[in-house]
Formats: C-alpha cells, sequence, structure tokens
C-alpha cells in the first residue's frame, strides 16, 4: 500500500538534492586543484550518491509505483526532480572552473545537512531514520572539510579572498528555499516523519557566522528572492545535468551490466 503522497515527495526531495549535488561535485573528478583534493571530492560526491541511492529505493518503496532506484534517476524528466535550485547551479562559468563556487555551496549544505540528519535520525519513518543515521556521519566529515577550504581561502591571498566572497554572494539567495516552509513540510512535521526546514535556521546561521567569521569573510546581505526547485521548478542548468547524467541509462533502456 503506498504512503500518503506528502511522505514520498519529502524524500524524493532529500533523494534528489543529494543525487544532483553529487553528479554536479563529481565534475571536478580529474580536474580538481591538487591531488588530494581531486580525491577528497570524488569521495564527496561518492557519498552523496549513495546517499541519494539510498533515499531513491525508499521513496520507490513508499510510492509504490513499480519503480526502482534507476528508474526514478534515470526515466524522470527534469520537472519531476525536487531537488534545491542552489545544487543544481554550475560550478563556474565551466564544468570546473570555480573551486570557490564548490566550496561555499558545499559549506552551505553541509551546515545544513548536518543538522537534518540527525533529526530524520529520529523520524517515524523507521527506514528514514536508519539511512539519517548513517548520513550524518558523512556529512560531519563533509562540512569540516568545507570548513577548512573556506578558511584557507577566505583568509588566504586577497585574490582567493575575494574569489570565496563573490562565491557566498551569488549563492547565498538560494539558501532561502530552505527556510520556505510548504505543505508538504508541514505534513511531513505533523506526522513525526522530519523537520520543517525553517526551525533548522538558526543552527546553520550560528555555523555559517561562526566558520565566515573566522574566513574574514562577510555574511551576504538577506533578499527576497526564493527559488523553487523542490516544486519542479528549476533553473535552465538542470536540464543539462540530467542530459548528462541520464543519456547512457535512456539510450538503451533496461541495459543489464
Amino acid at each position: 500500500m503506498p504512503a500518503p503522497d506528502f511522505h514520498a515527495e519529502y524524500v524524493l526531495r532529500l533523494a534528489d538534492s543529494t543525487l544532483v549535488l553529487g553528479q554536479r561535485l563529481a565534475e571536478w573528478c580529474g580536474h580538481g586543484p591538487m591531488l588530494e583534493e581531486d580525491i577528497a571530492l570524488t569521495n564527496v560526491a561518492l557519498d552523496l550518491v549513495g546517499q541519494a541511492r539510498l533515499l531513491l529505493s525508499h521513496a520507490a518503496l513508499l510510492e509504490d509505483k513499480g519503480r526502482n532506484e534507476d528508474a526514478l534517476a534515470y526515466f524522470r524528466d527534469e520537472s519531476q526532480f525536487r531537488n534545491w535550485t542552489l545544487l543544481e547551479l554550475p560550478n563556474g562559468d565551466g564544468p570546473h572552473n570555480d573551486y570557490a563556487v564548490t566550496i561555499a555551496r558545499n559549506l552551505m549544505f553541509s551546515a545544513l545537512a548536518v543538522p537534518l540528519w540527525e533529526a530524520l535520525a529520529a523520524s517515524a519513518d523507521q527506514g528514514l531514520a536508519q539511512i539519517a543515521a548513517k548520513s550524518v556521519k558523512e556529512s560531519r566529515a563533509h562540512l569540516r572539510h568545507a570548513s577548512e577550504w573556506t578558511v584557507r581561502l577566505g583568509d588566504g591571498t586577497q585574490v582567493s579572498h575575494d574569489r570565496m566572497q563573490a562565491a557566498f554572494d551569488r549563492l547565498w539567495p538560494y539558501a532561502n528555499e530552505w527556510w520556505a516552509d510548504d505543505p508538504v513540510d508541514h505534513a511531513a512535521a505533523k506526522a513525526g516523519i522530519g523537520p520543517m526546514l525553517a526551525t533548522l535556521k538558526p543552527v546553520w546561521d550560528r555555523t555559517l557566522d561562526a566558520v565566515l567569521a573566522q574566513a574574514s569573510l562577510s555574511r551576504p546581505a538577506h533578499t527576497a528572492f526564493v527559488s523553487s526547485g523542490k516544486l519542479g521548478r528549476h533553473s535552465e542548468h538542470l536540464g543539462y545535468l540530467l542530459a548528462e547524467m541520464q543519456s547512457l541509462a535512456r539510450s538503451d533502456p533496461g541495459a543489464q551490466w
């Protein structure tokens, strides 16, 4: 018997977000600024894709439509994806040419992911709780990595400082989507499935403010802009990302490897 629509939708938002960011970070594979970072970012991407696989499989069980993780990842169009818009934005003007953007986004996302997974570990959805208990350990490592690099670049040369500040200025407005709770968030919270993200904002603020201060960076000004990726309304960038990610599976549906 399928779960209520809001339940599967809530899990899909988590699944699609980790999948899309994992795919975006994978663009750095072989192009990192140094070998150690090439490996580190690839490992972060693998962690996120691993989380996505668990979440997509769980969402497939909840919706009970005969789909599996591969069907959800490779055979949905962009309007059916529910990831947060921040995570689909390109790394720079090219696929891997702005490490500041990558680090800033990783910091912003992992600073949310840690308290979110901590809360989800107590979810009434036991499957989701088990995924969260595993994922929080990975996200804590991602947060440490992004924090250290934010400080290193922000408090480094004038060039690295300016690029980090520009990255945060560009990405900051997209965080507003997290705090704009909607009926899905309210229903999930009422059912004990997961928290409304707005309740996690104070923790996120403290984490970001502490790292920015240590990095000699300024907190960007608040704007009223709210993106809508979780509603299926995306930037122009997601379609290109999905075309690359899905091309092999769609070229030979049902292929066995």
